[in-house]
């Protein structure tokens, strides 16, 4: 069940129009309460200095730690409802990884955190952010399959 819940969140992830249209070298991985995003750099998502615009970096640390916060919600879209992200240095080429863990989780709200990696491992960002479950089914007509 699980496996078939975290390849289902995959696809559902990647065919996502932000993904095919705007990120389409994005990778993504889903385990139980872990999850990784990856993207190859393009000067697309350069700002005016030559490296990654913020809204990059916010993107791939609140996706992994979505996706991780979602790997154990098998019924409902979670929606996330605040993320803090930490910027340490600029990147310009290269691949980019985020991972993504679960740290608390109550009824009513997951906290999950992220790192974003260069390809030599060195950390170029990191956040955290909230997570509550929404009242959309998780079903074919989101991506859900």
């Amino acid at each position: 069940m699980k496996n078939d819940h975290f390849e289902k969140l995959r696809r559902m992830y990647l065919k996502a129009k932000v993904n095919t249209q705007l990120y389409e070298t994005t990778e993504c991985k889903i385990e139980l309460e872990q999850a990784t995003i990856s993207l190859t750099i393009s000067e697309k998502y350069f700002h005016a200095l030559g490296a990654i615009h913020g809204s990059v970096y916010f993107k791939l640390l609140d996706d992994a730690a979505y996706f991780a916060a979602s790997s154990i919600i098998t019924d409902v879209f979670l929606l996330t409802t605040s993320f803090n992200t930490n910027i340490i240095r600029p990147v310009n080429q290269g691949k980019i990884t985020a991972v993504g863990k679960i740290r608390y989780q109550s009824k009513k709200w997951l906290v999950a955190t992220s790192t974003l990696l260069n390809e030599e491992g060195k950390e170029i960002a990191f956040g955290s952010g909230n997570f509550t479950k929404s009242k959309i089914a998780l079903t074919e007509d989101i991506g859900y399959i």
